[in-house]
């Protein structure tokens, strides 16, 4: 049985929290997936962040207590850009 994909895609930098800007499964996920690889967007792979995320609606802001792995994931994406939070408004 193949498993499903999920996939959601978050944006950080206009609001005080990151919000959901895209979320689907199976095709959907293929295709946000991949145009996130198209623009050099980093692509985590986290089966409970995802679960907890897709709970969201789309442009909602993360709850608090998502902060800590959000951050985490961020931290990698900017570690691998080599940029700090801050860069992307300038």
């Amino acid at each position: 049985m193949k498993r499903r994909r999920e996939a959601v895609a978050l944006e950080y930098g206009l609001r005080d929290a990151p919000v959901v800007t895209a979320k689907g499964s199976d095709e959907l996920a293929e295709a946000i997936i991949a145009e996130a690889r198209r623009q050099g967007v980093y692509v985590a792979e986290d089966r409970e962040l995802v679960a907890a995320l897709s709970r969201l609606d789309l442009e909602q802001e993360i709850p608090r207590d998502l902060y800590v792995a959000v951050a985490v994931v961020l931290s990698w994406a900017y570690w691998l850009r080599g940029m700090k939070p801050g860069d992307e408004k300038g």
